[in-house]
């Protein structure tokens, strides 16, 4: 009896990242569906069931990646789905056990504070989460469950994926 391919959605603007990642994870075996869009993704989202997500941070407007994965974290059908933030920002590691605290204390340095977005994750138990400024200046936090760095490296890519989903 085959299994079932494991579901990915990509949610990526630039047709070149797609095709990168489409073509490494078919490779592997995966079942890839990809978006351009936040409202592209809902769509998909609400139409069929993924095992994971790969969204990219800045589309159309800078936040549209943040705005899609606080969507899908407090959508009851959705929240247990996981996500990885797919970008060319630096993590900032930490070993501390409360990630979010982290970014609380990087937002207070002079050298972060005026960051757009940061990027945190443990480096011991591989919890993750995004501090994104909005345009007023307010900060915004929310869980997802790792980064891939772009541009992507296809072992890495792979790795992320079979250890979340």
């Amino acid at each position: 009896m085959e299994t079932e391919k494991k579901k990915v959605l990509i949610v990526e603007d630039d047709d070149d990242v797609i095709t990168v990642v489409k073509t490494i994870l078919t490779k592997e075996g995966y079942e890839i569906e990809s978006a351009k869009s936040k409202g592209e993704a809902l769509e998909k989202l609400q139409n069929k069931k993924f095992d994971i997500a790969i969204l990219d941070v800045m589309m159309s407007d800078r936040h549209e990646g943040f705005e899609l994965a606080q969507e899908i974290k407090t959508n009851p059908e959705l929240k247990h789905m996981p996500i990885l933030i797919q970008s060319s920002i630096n993590v900032l590691v930490t070993s501390k056990s409360e990630v979010q605290a982290m970014a609380a204390q990087y937002r207070q340095d002079p050298e972060y504070k005026d960051l757009q977005v940061l990027l945190v994750k443990n480096a011991i138990d591989g919890t993750a989460g995004i501090d994104y400024l909005d345009e007023k200046g307010k900060t915004h936090w929310f869980p997802v469950n790792g980064f891939i760095k772009k541009p992507v490296e296809a072992k890495k890519l792979v790795e992320a994926i079979e250890k979340h989903s």
